[in-house]
């Protein structure tokens, strides 16, 4: 199992409050320090890194001189504004000194459950990495007010990671991993070393959060089972030991690690497939059936012969043959009045048609199914 980790290429990299300021003694600028030394040197490696950081509202606590987390709303979305700007600096500062660009991206989770978003902010995320730019993720925790009240960034790093269809979801934390019962209170405990998301005697293991996060070993364990969704396997390990992502990426057994039951195509073909409600049809021509059914390319404007339906972009659609028999299905880029006018097209039109350039596939091959 501790291979798969070594040949993963895609990485999710969560690192938790407590980490992040040195148990709310305010940002902890060394250990930043080091964790962007080794994204650094994973990338030299031809490991793509995105980065989910906690953090914003632990550190806005420590600015505004707060010792307990409030509990009102608008204090809460008052800190994570303030603490933003600390750790958006903090990371740029440490990045930098290795020429490398940042770019500060803030989810709610609506941005990747609603499919219109969803496709914005992969096509966004996605650009970054193919720029060489190291996203930093956090909730949008100064507007979003359900994320302030019942989200947490080890469900973010999950979501995060099916959207970009990542290798691995690594969440540093303040312990070791997934013990079989509480370390704190029971010396005899011992960690799991791996196993598989989703078995249900881990939410057993797990307990409750920190004053200062909201999320716990429990959020951590259903996080896993969430980015098996898309065939990622998650490590969960502590980010206080040296070198614990270099380590990690050279197979050393550290943490706790939990594997998907599926490998990433095969999950993500049958998330795909779970969409059951079509917003409409798109009726394509021989060329364009050959090239779905033989080559596993996308769908491009010019291969389309008719629309019917009412969708939207990012609704799902299914592609049927000029006999009606279904062939595909898969999200649209484009509205149907749009789609309306690229159909028949090349690609090398779209902008003259529609005034501005959007993708090139009216469907792209990974978020389309062959039936």
């Amino acid at each position: 199992m501790r291979e798969q980790v070594h040949r993963a290429r895609r990485w999710v990299v969560k690192i938790g409050s407590a980490l992040l300021t040195n148990d709310g003694r305010g940002l902890y600028l060394a250990a930043i320090e080091q964790w962007v030394r080794q994204i650094v040197e994973l990338r030299q490696r031809g490991i793509e890194v995105v980065l989910v950081s906690s953090g914003a509202v632990a550190e806005g606590m420590v600015r505004l001189g707060w010792k307990t987390r409030p509990h009102a709303l608008h204090e809460l979305q008052a800190a994570a504004a303030v603490g933003q700007m600390g750790l958006v600096q903090a990371y740029e500062s440490q990045f930098q000194r290795y020429g490398l660009h940042t770019a500060q991206v803030l989810l709610g989770h609506d941005d990747i459950s609603a499919r219109d978003r969803y496709l914005n902010a992969r096509g966004t995320l996605q650009t970054l990495v193919q720029l060489g730019v190291v996203p930093v993720i956090n909730e949008n925790d100064t507007v979003v007010t359900d994320e302030i009240r019942f989200g947490d960034n080890d469900t973010l790093g999950a979501l995060v990671a099916n959207l970009i269809d990542a290798d691995l979801l690594v969440i540093l934390t303040d312990q070791e991993g997934l013990f079989d019962a509480d370390p704190r209170h029971n010396a005899g405990a011992t960690l799991v070393a791996q196993g598989r998301a989703g078995d249900p005697q881990y939410e057993q293991m797990a307990g409750g959060g920190g004053a200062l996060g909201r999320g716990g070993m429990l959020t951590k364990i259903r996080a896993a089972k969430l980015a098996a969704r898309s065939g990622a396997a998650t490590v969960i390990a502590s980010g206080r030991q040296d070198n614990v992502l270099i380590r990690l990426a050279d197979g050393e057994d550290l943490g706790t690690l939990l594997v998907a039951d599926q490998q990433p195509l095969a999950a993500r073909k049958q998330w795909l497939a779970g969409l059951m409600q079509i917003g409409g049809q798109l009726i394509l021509d021989d060329g364009a059936v050959r090239v779905l059914r033989d080559s596993g390319r996308s769908l491009l404007p010019v291969g389309v012969k008719s629309i019917s339906g009412k969708f939207r972009r990012g609704d799902l659609v299914s592609c049927v043959d000029l006999a009606g028999n279904e062939i595909a299905r898969g999200l649209a880029n484009y509205s149907v009045e749009d789609t309306q006018k690229i159909i028949g097209f090349s690609s090398d039109k779209i902008e003259e048609i529609l005034g501005y350039q959007g993708e090139k596939e009216l469907i792209h091959r990974d978020n389309l199914i062959v039936m």
